[in-house]
Formats: structure tokens, C-alpha cells, sequence
């Protein structure tokens, strides 16, 4: 006979693992934040989640957990129940989750139980969930951190990707951090970059012995902020400085934000909407430093970039964005970064090209 298994306040189990999650909220409570195993399968839709909570307002519980009733049913609930039947069987070691464990996970319970399925929930929910990830990166803010810095191109997010202990802040906010740091894929919510955050520190570390391995980066990625306690230890943390030499970066970026970010549009449209896509991304990236450029400078950039764009698109070839790109780089990002890092100079402890910091880092981390 199977044991069925329990309800559960284990979140740091939830977390760590990647435990699928059912959560049956609406899709406007999910969009705004969920954990990053989640899946979402609604009891209610975002209008008959308005609906019910205006009668409770206005009528008291039993009105309002009538007229959900009344909402979800018969073909509408056979509908929904065949999802969670089909999303149980595909995630068997899952559980269902809704804002507090409360009213709609235990209803959705009792429906599956009734269609022979015993199907434990997330006690305290989504809220418990959250308030213990928040809690994760309160705590794991406080281990020792180190920085990684350098000029644009050096290779540190490739760097602490590779690492045991790296934290891929980047990765995590889906930005690079800078005025061309966009990715095709839409930044998370606030709520959701901190979740996935907290999975991250439960995943690559169990105790304060742990050495985090974060890039240097200012308060905002892209429009998301780095958690206050996160940034704080920041700012205390030792630095190690990448010095590549001028042509070994300038090979990352084309690869990067060319050739890479150029397949990544073509994937993902045609070829006529991914080459216009592509060209905005890069030309946005420019107009934004352009007060900064100067606007003799911008004009001209722009003018290298379109030509480079013709290019690439008749040959694939993108050494024409050189022509914009190195100067780029030597007035502007590469005096900004030693600016920035002068301030930062009583931090740094070591300085070496990416293969010297990857062995440095090795050894202590």
C-alpha cells in the first residue's frame, strides 16, 4: 500500500532540490513573484479571483467561497482538474502551493483525492516560501564574498560561471549589466530575480566556510536591484582585477554581443524581424551613452554600426563593428572602469590576466 506523502514546512528541501511546485494561484499573483520550480496551473482566473475577493469584502467568506464555487464547475473544473491530474502524474515528488496554504491548495487536495489522487501541499505557501527566501539571502549575505573586476570583455561572468561558489548576478537578472546588456529573454520581476537568488545561495552552499565569487557590479542590473544586505557585503569584500590584453577582449565581445546575440534573434524570429531586432538592440545600446559619447561621437558610432550591420548580414562576417567598438572601449567603458576602480583600490588584493585570477580564485575558494 503507498504511504501518501505529507504536507511539508520543509522549504529549505523545496528550495535546494528544485521540488516542482503546482502553484494554483492566479496568473497575476505568479507573474509578480513564484519560485523558480514552480508551475502554474490556477484554480481561478485573474477575473474570478476579483470577483470572489469583492464579494468577500462585501458579503463575508461563505458568499465568496459560494460564488467560487458556482465559478469553477462543471466542465470549467473537469477542465482544470484534468491539468493538475496530468502536471501530479508528470511531477510526482511535487506539491501544490497557493498564496498561504490555505483555502485553494486544500480545495484543489480534496478535488484530486476525489479523482484518486493523494497529493500533498506546501503548508504556509507561496508567503512562507518568500518570507524563507528573503531570510536565505539576509543570512548568506553575511559569508565572505569576493569581487570580481576588470575592464569590459576580461571574462568575468565566464569566469564565475565556472566556479564551484560563482553567483552569476548577470545570469540571475538576465541583463549584462550594461548599456548593451539586454538578452532576448525579459528581465524577472523584482520579486522573482531575488527568489532565484535565494535558490542559488542554497544550492551552492551549505555553511559560512563557503567563499561566494560575485562580479563587481554597481547597485542596478538592467532595472533590478541587487538586495541591500547582498550589496552591502559588497562593498566590504576584497577585489581580484582581470587585465586581458586589449585584443583578447575586444575576441569575447564579437563573440558575445555579435555573433552571439545575433543567433539568438534569428532563433527566435525571421530573418527579417531578427536582423531588425538585432540592429535596434545594438543602436539602443549606443543612444543610451550618447550624451556621455558626445553627439559628433554618437553620430558617427552610429554610422560605423550601420555599415557593420550591412556587412554582417551579407557575409556574416562582424569585424566591421570594430570600427565602433574599440574606440568604444578606449573612451569611454575602459576610462569609466579605471575610474570606478580607483575607488575601490584599498580592495583589491590581486591583479593577473583571466587565467592567473582563475587559479587565485581556485585556491581560496
Amino acid at each position: 500500500m503507498q504511504i501518501a506523502r505529507p504536507d511539508t514546512q520543509d522549504y529549505e528541501h523545496l528550495l535546494r532540490s528544485g521540488t516542482p511546485l503546482i502553484d494554483v494561484r492566479a496568473p497575476v499573483e505568479f507573474i509578480q513573484g513564484a519560485m523558480p520550480a514552480a508551475l502554474n496551473l490556477p484554480l481561478m482566473t485573474d477575473d474570478e479571483r476579483v470577483a470572489v475577493g469583492t464579494c468577500y469584502k462585501q458579503r463575508g467568506q461563505q458568499a465568496a467561497v459560494e460564488l467560487g464555487h458556482s465559478l469553477v464547475q462543471g466542465e470549467i473544473r473537469a477542465a482544470r482538474l484534468q491539468k493538475w491530474l496530468e502536471a501530479c502524474r508528470q511531477n510526482p515528488q511535487g506539491y501544490l502551493c497557493c498564496a498561504r496554504g490555505g483555502m485553494r491548495s486544500h480545495l484543489v487536495q480534496q478535488w484530486l483525492r476525489e479523482a484518486g489522487v493523494d497529493y500533498p501541499l506546501v503548508e504556509g505557501g507561496y508567503k512562507a516560501l518568500r518570507h524563507y527566501a528573503m531570510d536565505v539571502i539576509e543570512t548568506r549575505s553575511q559569508w565572505p564574498m569576493i569581487l570580481v573586476s576588470g575592464n569590459t570583455g576580461g571574462g568575468k561572468t565566464i569566469l564565475i560561471r565556472s566556479l564551484p561558489t560563482g553567483v552569476d548576478l548577470e545570469g540571475l537578472a538576465h541583463h549584462r549589466g550594461s548599456s548593451f546588456g539586454r538578452t532576448i529573454v525579459e528581465q524577472p520581476s523584482q520579486t522573482n530575480f531575488e527568489n532565484n537568488l535565494a535558490v542559488t545561495l542554497l544550492q551552492k552552499g551549505d555553511n559560512a566556510e563557503v567563499t561566494w565569487v560575485v562580479e563587481d557590479e554597481g547597485r542596478m542590473i538592467g532595472s533590478r536591484h541587487i538586495p541591500e544586505c547582498f550589496r552591502e557585503q559588497m562593498l566590504r569584500s576584497p577585489i581580484v582585477v582581470i587585465e586581458d590584453p586589449f585584443e583578447q577582449r575586444l575576441e569575447r565581445l564579437k563573440f558575445e554581443y555579435f555573433e552571439q546575440m545575433s543567433e539568438a534573434f534569428l532563433l527566435v524570429h525571421d530573418e527579417e524581424t531578427a536582423w531588425q531586432n538585432y540592429g535596434e538592440y545594438l543602436h539602443h545600446g549606443l543612444f543610451a551613452i550618447r550624451r556621455r559619447l558626445g553627439l559628433e561621437r554618437f553620430a558617427q558610432f552610429s554610422k560605423y554600426l550601420d555599415n557593420a550591420l550591412e556587412l554582417q548580414r551579407k557575409t556574416g562576417s562582424v569585424e566591421g563593428h570594430l570600427a565602433w567598438l574599440a574606440p568604444l572601449l578606449e573612451e569611454y567603458y575602459d576610462p569609466m572602469y579605471r575610474y570606478q576602480l580607483s575607488k575601490k583600490a584599498g580592495n583589491i588584493v590581486f591583479r593577473g590576466d583571466y587565467s592567473q585570477v582563475e587559479s587565485w580564485l581556485r585556491q581560496r575558494t
